[in-house]
């Protein structure tokens, strides 16, 4: 359990608070590529970390990223044009470029050196993986870009269904590296089969495991955390152990443990106190990893079918997230279709932002367990002046990876030498 003053200090993200300070010392995933594609193509809108903003394409090809509200009158940018390297505000022609310089002023006089004193709120930006990066801590604290673990280098595929989820970021993030929920929640998709390793078969992930209460062991770093989930295999369950090895990376991110195809990896942006950008993510090999719009329509999320063009879901606690309750009779043990969706009717119905207090956490919580006391204890350390968890010496080692497998008792699973897929 924590205090009703640690549950704030871990979820709260708006204004000045810590937690949302720790996280703008870390790049934060903006908004997809495929959302501003298109150079001189419309702006898009943006939520993070309780703050508006607007990003952009210029004629160059360049992003830019913004404060939402013209610095003139406050008018959105959202609405402005998308013309010549710039950004021109509706209301009275002020135009911005990429870094927030003011270049022209159609309501000034040709004479009037206004736009040479006025800078607007810019942060800088970075493409990579298929997402819109931003840096939106202290300048002086910025730190050089670097791609996160699931997205090593330009040769590997990364495909992103991302969901607009009304609940706080920490409830999705426990949910990440929770692997104990899968063997329930998720029991229709991820089924028990008499093989080697985790295999996705059809829309079936097939597991060597029928063993619902895993054995839980964590071992912290710099960076967050790496925990194990324990099962006994279907096949050799004397001397073999199936382990399923899950990576927190702090402050908002997760290596999920792979099929024999490709990698998973999570990354949450907090939109602000009661609000998440869900990023579920497939990547690897682009022979065997697939392709974003049929991960999508694998996890059901595809836009303008389960989500809407701008990314929020069709189910809805209101709906019942769509649940069919003549499927759960026929033995669909959630009636909810698609593994994001039924982790999201999870999170949703704990409410906006879950009250820790009155949670009664068991053995198999472990990794819960320990997220919480890291980035409790990690934004309490950051309040003091210390270097923020998971940045520049402290970031994760790029030898750090998720893996699943059966593996000899005798074997430390910290020890086990594995890389992605």
């Amino acid at each position: 359990m924590l205090t009703i003053e640690e549950n704030d200090l871990l979820c709260r993200v708006e204004g000045d608070a810590p937690m949302g300070a720790l996280m703008r010392r870390h790049w934060q995933a903006i908004c997809l590529q495929e959302e501003v594609s298109e150079p001189d193509g419309t702006p898009v809108r943006a939520r993070v970390l309780g703050e508006d903003l607007v990003v952009f394409r210029d004629t160059e090809g360049r992003i830019g990223v913004l404060g939402e509200y013209c610095p003139h009158r406050r008018a959105s940018l959202v609405f402005g044009r998308n013309e010549n390297s710039g950004l021109r505000c509706l209301y009275h022609g002020w135009k911005m470029d990429i870094s927030g310089q003011v270049v022209d002023m159609s309501s000034e006089p040709n004479s009037s050196r206004l736009k040479e004193k006025i800078k607007h709120i810019s942060y800088p930006a970075q493409e990579w993986g298929g997402m819109v990066w931003a840096y939106m801590g202290p300048p002086e604290t910025l730190t050089a870009f670097t791609p996160p673990a699931w997205a090593p280098n330009e040769s590997v595929r990364v495909s992103i269904s991302k969901i607009i989820i009304p609940c706080n970021w920490a409830q999705i993030m426990e949910g990440q590296i929770d692997s104990a929920h899968s063997s329930s929640l998720h029991s229709s998709d991820m089924t028990p089969s008499r093989i080697e390793g985790a295999t996705i078969n059809g829309n079936t992930w097939l597991r060597p495991s029928t063993d619902k209460s895993p054995r839980m062991q964590t071992q912290a770093d710099a960076y967050g955390f790496r925990y194990a989930a324990i099962r006994r295999p279907i096949q050799n369950a004397n001397t073999h152990e199936y382990v399923r090895s899950t990576v927190f990376v702090a402050p908002s991110s997760a290596l999920i443990p792979p099929n024999n195809l490709y990698n998973v990896a999570n990354i949450n942006t907090a939109i602000d106190d009661t609000h998440t950008a869900f990023h579920f993510i497939a990547w690897g090999d682009p022979s065997t990893t697939p392709d974003t719009e049929n991960w999508r329509e694998f996890l059901s999320t595809q836009v303008n079918i389960d989500l809407d063009s701008t990314f929020k879901p069709i189910r809805t606690k209101e709906n019942h997230f769509l649940q069919d309750r003549q499927a759960m009779k026929a033995g669909n043990f959630t009636g909810i279709k698609g593994i994001p969706n039924q982790d999201m009717a999870m999170w949703v119905t704990m409410g906006a932002i879950t009250d820790r207090s009155q949670d009664r956490l068991g053995a198999s919580d472990m990794a819960v367990v320990e997220f919480r006391r890291q980035m409790v204890n990690a934004v309490k350390r950051f309040i003091q002046g210390e270097a923020p968890i998971g940045v520049g010496e402290l970031k994760i080692p790029s030898t750090v990876c998720s893996y699943q497998a059966i593996i000899p008792k005798e074997v430390d699973w910290r020890e086990f030498s594995t890389t992605p897929v």
